[in-house]
């Protein structure tokens, strides 16, 4: 039970960053009216709730299902879930800050942002990014597991979200007014690098810093998108510029874990697998740089 325990830390890793991706709308719209200026700093610390839960919650989690079984252990953390998220949203949700005058701005259509090559290289560049990063992530157990064994295997899971909460936390704090574009590139390019130690390394000093390198970038692709929103896009179009991101990003990276898993099986090793991720990163990276000229 203990192993059939560890074996689903993958899975509960990528439901939690499936809900960071699928929170990123929601997110921006609780934290962009309260902030402005110090919108970095807010939404990394939002989104760092998500990492978070990752770190804590999945080995107790596991533990849990280890002493009691699943289902048992799933009623137990569904039920906790209500009664500790339902007061906190009641409590601090409902209130909106004053504004001193209503905004005079007509929101513009989907259709018509869909249309701006701004939109375009941001879409284009986080899907590709996410694709990469929840293709690897549902299979990093898997190729940690020879070098490391299955528990090992599973903290070295939790430091890549250990590290996606510092990543975030540090980008956040240091970005300001700085080239967000700019910073979503270098973020991407580091994970890259992180992705081709992993798809070739051997032995456990590279394959650990390639969990290091690529989880410093982890928790980025999805709070990123919402400030280079922020800065690019008129104060009524962001919302729906963020939502539209991240329904075009869940269409993209839901055929991730198959994609990679299918590269496994024709090439018999997760060399393949990794390098796409890393190219993927790379051309990600390149997109997301060149659509400057159109900010």
């Amino acid at each position: 039970m203990a192993q059939q325990a560890w074996q689903l830390v993958p899975a509960l890793l990528l439901s939690g960053a499936g809900w960071s991706a699928m929170s990123g709308a929601a997110l921006n719209a609780m934290v962009a009216p309260w902030f402005e200026r110090d919108r970095p700093k807010a939404i990394s610390t939002a989104f760092n709730g998500a990492s978070v839960g990752g770190i804590v919650f999945v080995p107790l989690w596991t533990a849990l299902i280890a002493g009691v079984g699943l289902s048992l252990a799933a009623l137990v953390v569904a039920s906790a879930t209500v009664v500790i998220v339902c007061p906190l949203a009641w409590r601090f949700l409902r209130r909106e800050p004053a504004v001193a005058e209503p905004s005079a701005q007509v929101p513009s259509s989907q259709r018509s942002l869909l249309r701006q090559p701004a939109f375009m290289t941001i879409s284009a560049a986080f899907a590709l990014g996410l694709f990469a990063q929840i293709g690897l992530f549902a299979h990093l157990i898997a190729r940690l597991e020879p070098d490391f064994g299955g528990r090992l295997a599973a903290t070295a899971i939790s430091l890549v979200t250990l590290c996606a909460v510092l990543g975030r936390t540090l980008l956040g704090w240091l970005l300001g007014e700085r080239d967000r574009r700019l910073a979503a590139a270098a973020n991407l390019l580091m994970q890259a690098a992180g992705s081709l130690l992993l798809a070739f390394g051997e032995g456990m000093a590279p394959l650990a810093a390639g969990c290091v390198l690529f989880g410093l970038g982890v928790g980025n692709l999805v709070s990123v998108p919402p400030l280079i929103a922020q800065s690019e896009f008129r104060a009524a179009d962001v919302g729906t510029v963020v939502a539209l991101v991240t329904a075009i990003n869940q269409a993209v990276f839901a055929f991730a874990p198959a994609s990679f898993g299918w590269l496994h099986d024709l090439v018999g090793s997760y060399i393949a697998a990794f390098l796409a991720a890393a190219v993927a990163q790379a051309a990600a990276a390149a997109i997301i740089a060149c659509g400057r000229r159109f900010s």
